[in-house]
């Protein structure tokens, strides 16, 4: 039986759609049947069979998703390693910390509204993402599956992934940490009981909010990006008067976080802290930020001694790119953050949240400091707009070919990784074309209201060239 995908659903990154419009059981049947085939090809279809790690995250469609995924993958020959409801870092550990799981798959909506979901996938321990997602499309569309009988076990790793993650202190004095006084916000999200579990065992003084994994999520949308939802742990942090606050986004592979004053410290400004942490032990490691963050982060490691990388936006390329390079750490402006220096490489945001107590210690100095130790840079919201699926990667073409050959005396320099980044005496401006919607993404930034303006100006006049202007902002 062959399966047609909707067009909408199998995306860059990962697989994603709305229930009961855009995806369903037999969706996630015939992914379980693709990946299950590709894995046992690749693995030899004459060898045993391979063994798929399965999570969920909190969402009501995810448990009649695990389900059918499962009849899928064991339909295709591959034995099921079921972990339960849990963060997406959770399922990765399960993969990669064990040598007898070939495969993982979460199901996860991420961050977007309640009636999505999707899934995260990791394939003989890298990113599935790309030409492997349409892979899997090809498959379905012809019926081109392995079959077999599959079994089917439990494994509950919760207690072992958080003794992983305490792992993060390692080498720090407990005395450091023992006058910590954090807050941290699961956002109902699937990352609620690893956090419990985990601040129970935590050196220091924890406050915690909305751990109840809920699928609606009644407090607030579990984006840490969004400014709007830090509005309880700023709360939170400010009653208590709290060293700082972290929150997570609903499936646990982003951190946001806000230090002492109820300042946001953004991905970029994260990564910071985590930079100069990390290089002290790794002298001249390169660290891997994608094309919208700051320029201030791409100096700050340069001055640590490390080598800084600007690569494409989208945690698949990145991790791709640290195994390429041997990068220790990376990040993006949306609150992925890679370790690989005593971690996995994957991101992780209770990870993330646990090395930033460490950083915090090792370094010295309050992550307030830390904070109002950093330059400050005025820059604009990530702006989205409406362009037209066939305009989106055009456009970018022609503003890249017109900047490269005739970039006017204000341009400095440009670089076209991921779309086109313009640096000026003044500060910098971005616009790329987003790989999973019909928007283009732009951002400027510089040391002055009058230098953002000028950029600002800088790319309306690059997209009026091209027929375009940027229209109201659209969301995620």
């Amino acid at each position: 039986m062959a399966h047609q995908f909707h067009p909408t659903v199998l995306r860059e990154y990962d697989i994603r759609g709305i229930i009961g419009e855009t995806l369903g059981a037999d969706d996630a049947r015939a992914i379980g049947r693709s990946f299950g085939s590709l894995l046992r090809r690749a693995e030899g279809e004459d060898g045993p069979a391979p063994t798929v790690a399965v999570g969920y995250d909190g969402r009501m469609s995810s448990p009649m998703l695990e389900h059918a995924l499962v009849e899928g993958l064991t339909a295709s020959g591959c034995n099921v390693v079921k972990i339960g409801l849990g963060a997406t870092p959770m399922l990765y550990y399960a993969e990669a910390s064990s040598e007898d799981v070939q495969g993982g798959i979460q199901i996860t909506g991420s961050h977007n509204p309640p009636n999505y979901n999707g899934f995260k996938m990791v394939f003989q321990g890298r990113p599935f993402f790309g030409a492997d997602i349409q892979k899997l499309g090809e498959l379905a569309a012809r019926g081109d599956w392995t079959d077999g009988t599959g079994s089917v076990s439990s494994r509950d790793i919760l207690g072992e992934y958080v003794e992983r993650l305490l792992e993060g202190l390692a080498g720090v004095p407990a005395e450091a940490l023992s006058g910590l006084r954090v807050g941290w916000d699961a956002g109902n999200g699937a990352a609620g009981p690893a956090l419990e579990a985990l601040a129970a065992r935590l050196p220091g003084e924890h406050h915690l909010l909305f751990t109840d994994v809920d699928g609606h999520f009644p407090n607030h949308h579990p984006d840490p990006t969004v400014e709007a939802n830090l509005a309880d742990l700023r709360a939170l942090v400010a009653a208590k008067n709290l060293d700082f606050g972290v929150a997570f986004d609903g499936d646990g592979d982003r951190i946001g976080a806000i230090d002492g004053e109820g300042r946001v410290i953004w991905g970029d400004q994260l990564l910071m802290i985590y930079a100069e942490d990390v290089l002290k032990t790794h002298q001249g490691a390169t660290v891997i930020a994608d094309v919208k963050a700051s320029r201030a982060l791409f100096d700050h490691v340069a001055a640590h001694g490390g080598e800084p990388l600007m690569w494409k936006t989208g945690h698949s390329l990145i991790k791709s790119k640290m195994k390429e390079t041997g990068s220790p750490l990376a990040g993006e402006m949306s609150g992925h953050v890679f370790f690989a220096d005593d971690y996995y490489g994957f991101d992780d945001a209770l990870y993330a949240g646990v090395r930033l107590l460490a950083a915090s210690a090792r370094l010295g100095k309050s992550v307030t400091q830390l904070r109002s130790a950093m330059p400050a840079m005025l820059n604009t919201p990530e702006m989205r707009f409406q362009v037209d699926e066939v305009r989106k990667f055009p456009a970018i073409a022609e503003v890249t070919e017109r900047l490269t050959t005739n970039p006017g005396p204000e341009v400095e320099s440009v670089n076209a990784t991921d779309g086109v980044r313009v640096n000026t005496a003044d500060g910098w401006w971005l616009l790329r074309a987003s790989n999973t919607q019909d928007v283009l993404v732009a951002r400027a930034e510089s040391d002055s209201e009058e230098g953002l303006e000028r950029l600002i100006a800088q790319i309306d006049e690059q997209l009026a060239l091209s027929g375009l202007e940027r229209g109201e902002s659209v969301g995620h």
